[in-house]
């Protein structure tokens, strides 16, 4: 593809690592993958962003997506065509990540897909079906992951996927209250990076990003200041592979998913502060208008019991170690 105003599109050892991860998948039976292809201390740590539960919210009728895309429909337990569909097939189909350790990754001894991500789908799969074992997982590429709900390849995606307005009116993505709060943050070698932030010392520099992520958007924005060398790749993970290869000088990604890939590697670190602040939600289809109300009713009940909440069990067996000092996940907001 060659250069291009928007950065260069990566392929090679990067794209082969995560390629690869896809088919041994397949070959386990567990996840199907949807098409070929998938300032530190001792330990580096994210900043901590979560914020402690309160009553729910409501927005202003006045307030536009702008002002609070993570305002979600008011949650019900009332089933509708989505949720019957999903009932008469028996089985919830989840698009997910295999390789972002602690949110959705496969354990290398049992081979299952885990993670905080992986037990929130199992509470909402337990809702509707009864079961936290009926779900088909489907791993799905950073890239083609909107492209997966529209074309109904999979019932909703719980992925790390930050809610924002671009998706909501123009990607045709309906999205649950907020689960996780989290941040755009750099990620870089921990011996030898002169980048010290998200600032002037990214010019010039390698920074990688996940095609169609919101760290690419921010990126670019922030092109014509900063002037980085934007690499694009299909999977966030092929750019810590980049970046453990050389290839590239930092990765630009959620300092959530980031403060796992330093917990796998303590040869790279965070730095600098977060440059946003984002939401995940559960993302579904536009028209599935019951199963968002489903899954808010599930993420009201995870969310309740303070400490003892299924929530914070999640947070505590999975994140706590890399991301420590969150209190509770975000208030939700509701529209109606």
């Amino acid at each position: 593809m060659g250069r291009e105003e928007r950065g260069w599109r990566v392929r090679g050892w990067a794209s082969v690592v995560s390629a690869a991860a896809l088919v041994a998948a397949a070959a386990a039976g567990a996840v199907l993958p949807l098409q070929d292809g998938g300032d530190g201390g001792p330990r580096a740590r994210a900043t901590a962003t979560g914020t402690p539960a309160a009553a729910p919210g409501k927005v202003s009728a006045d307030d536009d997506c702008g002002g609070h895309p993570e305002a979600s429909l008011r949650p019900s337990s009332a089933s509708g065509p989505a949720v019957e569909r999903i009932r008469k097939r028996g089985k919830l189909v989840i698009g997910v990540d295999q390789n972002g350790y602690r949110w959705s990754y496969r354990d290398p001894v049992s081979r299952k897909i885990v993670g905080f991500d992986i037990d929130l789908a199992k509470a909402i799969a337990k809702d509707i079906l009864g079961s936290e074992d009926a779900i088909l997982y489907k791993t799905v590429p950073t890239a083609k992951r909107f492209e997966a709900v529209n074309n109904r390849d999979v019932d909703l995606l719980v992925r790390t996927v930050s809610i924002t307005c671009e998706r909501i009116e123009e990607k045709h993505i309906a999205f649950s209250t907020a689960y996780f709060k989290a941040g755009q943050q750099l990620l870089v070698p921990r011996q030898g990076s002169a980048i010290k932030g998200f600032d002037s010392s990214v010019e010039g520099k390698r920074i990688c990003v996940a095609e169609g992520s919101t760290a690419q958007a921010e990126l670019e924005k922030e092109k014509e200041r900063l002037r980085p060398r934007v690499l694009l790749v299909a999977n966030q993970l092929d750019c810590l592979v980049m970046l453990q290869l050389g290839e590239a000088d930092a990765v630009f990604t959620d300092n959530a998913l980031a403060a796992g890939q330093a917990a796998q590697d303590p040869a790279v670190r965070l730095v600098g502060r977060p440059v946003t602040t984002e939401y995940y939600g559960v993302a579904m289809n536009e028209q599935d208008t019951d199963l968002v109300r489903r899954v808010n009713k599930v993420l009201e009940d995870y969310r309740s019991g303070g400490p003892d909440s299924h929530w914070m069990q999640a947070y505590r067996t999975w994140l706590e170690a890399d991301l420590p000092g969150i209190e509770g996940p975000p208030e939700p907001l509701y529209k109606d």
